[in-house]
């Protein structure tokens, strides 16, 4: 029989044995990168070869102090202490502060340098102090989380307040903290829903703060639903924007500007639903709201039930009345209403009146979906238009502006059907895509 010792060697030999040396050394490796790098390390590094005296000469810290802190013999070393060691090393802050962050766990030491970082728009660094706050021993979970909120909601940074609520979301999910868990998330929401090429993903951020409603207060509650309703709108959500502005509805009992607006958007969710009964009843509660846009909205509305309605014959006076009376801001959509009632009846000669109004009617600097949905509408209107009329290059470039508009909300839906009727037209008038037209389409796409 081998010895022992003979038999390792020989196993070790063998592929086995190879592999098992593999894995040591790596294991060994990882064992060395796992080691952290301590404030001590950092400051012998940075010295190199300067003496501790001189060292201690330029920083004013004894040499005694600076010794015990590379030597690690000094735990938790005052940051009043370290900061001129390492502003004399030339040391980053970045680098200094997330090593003293790892030691530190006095609440009021750390909230003190997240106000000042804060002050320095550090995102990183913000965060990592966040959650660092959120893990303080000896301190109440929610009275850290309540401390956190409401430095979260003064903030007026939208990276840094996001920083600051995504900390807060996590850890109050964690513990159960509920309250201040559906708050953070709320403002979360508020902040992220305006974004207009996210729409569809925010919508579902707004569907988790709908599960959490009951640990909001009265004012949170109705800021959500009314706004929720609105978002509800934009992305064609129809049955969910009149859920939510009901809900709302029974909640505030005031007139405010907020509940005017998402009345409006219910209103028009019946609308496009073809539930005109409904569209009408609620247009005479809307009437009474006391607010400057109230009356244009009104008027634009009923013009746009007997429109979808096919009345046209009382449609189009009262739509004309409306391009006389309302504010360039609707005139965009009492535009779309004719084009489409125009085009309808055929009546190209009125569509030309319209479009050569183009100028003082298109929103130049547009900011919410409803808008962009609008610019979108007027421009696949006006490709039909062109291709109708043999303008095939402009037909083809208005059908690229109506796809460019839709795209700035991720309209996905009004994009396909943009796309289908472009190609549909194309198809009818047996011309061939332009290499341009491609480009500018693989542009907006």
């Amino acid at each position: 029989m081998e010895p022992k010792e003979l038999i390792e060697k020989k196993n070790d030999d063998t592929i086995y044995g190879i592999k098992r040396k593999f894995v040591r050394e790596v294991k060994l490796v990882a064992t060395t990168k796992e080691r952290k790098t301590t404030l001590g390390e950092l400051i012998k590094r940075y010295r190199g070869n300067t003496s501790l005296s001189e060292l201690s000469r330029v920083s004013g810290v004894s040499k005694s102090v600076i010794g015990k802190i590379e030597n690690g013999e000094t735990k938790r070393p005052e940051l009043k202490t370290l900061i001129p060691i390492f502003s004399a090393l030339n040391i980053p802050k970045e680098e200094m502060m997330e090593l003293y962050i790892k030691i530190e766990d006095r609440f009021e030491i750390l909230y003190e340098l997240l106000l000042e970082e804060l002050e320095f728009d550090n995102v990183s660094l913000c965060r990592k102090l966040a959650e660092k706050i959120m893990e303080c021993p000896g301190e109440e979970s929610w009275t850290l989380a309540d401390r956190l909120y409401k430095l979260a909601v003064s903030v007026k940074e939208s990276p840094l307040k996001l920083v600051l609520l995504e900390v807060l979301i996590k850890y109050c999910r964690i513990r159960g903290i509920h309250p201040i868990f559906a708050r953070s998330l709320l403002q979360r929401y508020l902040l992220e829903r305006t974004d207009l090429n996210r729409l569809r993903e925010t919508f579902k951020l707004g569907e988790e703060v709908k599960h959490y409603l009951e640990f909001l207060n009265i004012e949170e509650k109705i800021t959500f639903l009314f706004r929720f309703a609105l978002h509800a709108h934009n992305i064609q959500e129809y049955v969910m924007c009149i859920e939510s502005c009901k809900q709302g509805i029974e909640l505030e009992k005031k007139d405010t500007e907020l509940k005017a607006r998402a009345y409006l958007s219910m209103i028009n969710c019946y609308s496009y639903t073809a539930n005109y009964d409904e569209v009408e009843k609620h247009l005479d509660i809307f009437e009474t709201f006391k607010h400057d846009f109230v009356g244009e909205a009104s008027l634009l509305t009923r013009a746009i039930v007997k429109s979808r309605k096919k009345e046209f014959d009382l449609a189009i006076p009262l739509l004309k009345k409306c391009l006389d009376e309302t504010s360039k801001q609707a005139q965009i959509h009492v535009e779309n209403e004719l084009l489409d009632i125009y085009l309808q009846l055929g009546d190209m000669k009125s569509i030309v009146g319209l479009i050569s109004r183009e100028d003082l009617f298109l929103p130049r600097n547009p900011e919410t979906p409803y808008k962009y949905s609008a610019i979108g509408s007027y421009f696949r209107l006006k490709g039909i238009y062109r291709f109708r009329t043999g303008l095939f290059d402009l037909g083809v470039e208005s059908f690229i502006k109506s796809i460019g508009a839709y795209k700035t909300i991720n309209a996905h839906e009004e994009i396909n059907i943009c796309m289908k009727e472009l190609m549909k037209n194309i198809c009818n008038s047996s011309m061939e895509l332009k290499r341009e037209h491609i480009a500018m389409l693989q542009e907006v796409l």
